[in-house]
């Protein structure tokens, strides 16, 4: 196996053990933060893993860890619903 497919491995691993605790140590149900966190998580494993086999660039990399940071800010700082 190349690197870049033992990197695409690790990053594959890592995402499915990400995926394990949260499920691990959720609570019942799915609110806004558990949903979240799950979309959270699989949109930085899927997209890592696009980056690393090489589907797409770096500036779209970068785009979508800014708007994970942005949304991922933005739900820890936001209002709660009425």
């Amino acid at each position: 196996m190349e690197t870049n497919e033992w990197l695409m491995l690790a990053i594959f691993v890592f995402g499915a053990a990400c995926l394990a605790g949260f499920f691990k140590t959720k609570k019942e149900g799915f609110g806004r933060f558990t949903t979240s966190a799950l979309l959270l998580i699989l949109v930085v494993t899927i997209s890592s893993m696009l980056f690393s086999g090489g589907k797409i660039d770096s500036t779209s990399m970068v785009n979508i860890i800014f708007a994970v940071f942005g949304f991922a800010g933005g739900l820890f700082t936001g209002k709660d619903a009425a």
